[in-house]
């Protein structure tokens, strides 16, 4: 009596993912103890009730979209005109539109500003 060949049942593709996702699973919780903890007895400065202040050079967008450095009005044209080299450093308001930002970075970069670095508040909880 002559037996039908054995078929193999298909294997899950997903198998292979899951196996996967789990190795990279373990690696990042081994890569994320490696870095040496802060000092127990080291404190770290407060700034929390510090006067935050723009960088001395740097061109503030405010929240209706005008421009203004050193808390005088101006347009990037007069920016520009008076800019020296290196980076042009903005500073949005935080209500300031995200197309208004991008539109201003276009306009400075047209202008020949070499790069554009957009200032923001970072806070560590």
């Amino acid at each position: 009596m002559i037996r039908p060949a054995r078929q193999n049942p298909k294997r899950d593709p997903s198998i292979a993912l899951i196996n996967v996702i789990f190795i990279m699973l373990i690696f990042f919780l081994i890569a994320g103890t490696i870095a040496p903890p802060l000092d127990s007895d080291l404190q770290l400065v407060d700034t929390a009730g510090l006067e935050g202040r723009e960088p001395p050079d740097a061109l503030v967008l405010r929240e209706d979209g005008t421009l203004s450095f050193r808390g005088a009005p101006i347009d990037a044209d007069a920016y520009m005109s008076t800019y020296e080299t290196g980076p042009v450093r903005i500073v949005p308001d935080r209500n300031a539109s995200g197309p208004r930002v991008i539109e201003v970075s276009a306009i400075l970069r047209d202008l020949g500003a070499a790069s554009i670095i957009l200032v923001t508040e970072r806070a560590l909880e």
